[in-house]
């Protein structure tokens, strides 16, 4: 399992939010460098963004690619992309970075 994971609910529809693409990237310097990507699965959880188990100290992003998730539902949303920014500070600990999503509002946290 990836050190960084996630999960995705829609709390509009009260259900987990499959089929999202997900980049991890970490801050070189002003520039984004993209370890990363991977899909939600039917439970909204994405396990396998790493493949290298390792981490480092530094400035991490995930990018949820919402936008064509609302579209295929037909579902109009306010957002396209939601970037979640965080600092790894213990590269040897798991990080656990859920989403909370609607289609106008987003709401995340450090999971377990």
């Amino acid at each position: 399992m990836s050190p960084i994971t996630t999960h995705v609910l829609e709390t509009s529809l009260g259900r987990p939010a499959m089929g999202i693409e997900i980049a991890l990237q970490v801050r070189s310097g002003h520039d984004w460098k993209e370890l990363g990507k991977g899909l939600t699965d039917a439970n909204g959880r994405c396990n396998a963004l790493l493949e290298e188990p390792s981490l480092s100290p530094g400035t991490y992003r995930l990018v949820f690619n919402v936008g064509p998730y609302y579209r295929d539902q037909h579902i109009e949303t306010f957002y396209s992309e939601i970037p979640v920014v965080f600092e790894i500070l213990q590269p040897e600990a798991h990080y656990h970075v859920p989403l909370l999503v609607s289609p106008f509002g987003y709401t995340t946290y450090r999971g377990s």
